[in-house]
């Protein structure tokens, strides 16, 4: 399973991009997990505020856009642990 997460926009217009392709099976049921707390039928109404961050996330098929102060409980803990995977 391929997990990317794009962050785009903000002050001065960066992208950033982290990815973690995730093969073990000790840790597929660990993501598994997370990926299916994430509510992905709840696309946000707000439009994205100014200078802030635009994360793209895509999990295989699933794909979602939330402006930054969307990007809170389990998107939050998914966008962290994506990072953390990816830099690490």
């Amino acid at each position: 399973m391929r997990i990317t997460v794009v962050r785009h926009g903000g002050f001065a217009g960066m992208s950033r991009e982290w990815s973690v392709e995730v093969t073990d099976p000790d840790d597929l049921a660990s993501w598994q997990s997370l990926i299916d707390q994430l509510p992905w039928s709840q696309r946000p109404t707000s439009a994205p505020q100014p200078d802030r961050y635009i994360y793209r996330i895509r999990v295989s098929r699933r794909r979602i856009t939330l402006p930054e102060q969307k990007v809170a409980g389990p998107w939050r803990e998914l966008v962290d642990r994506v990072k953390t995977a990816a830099e690490g």
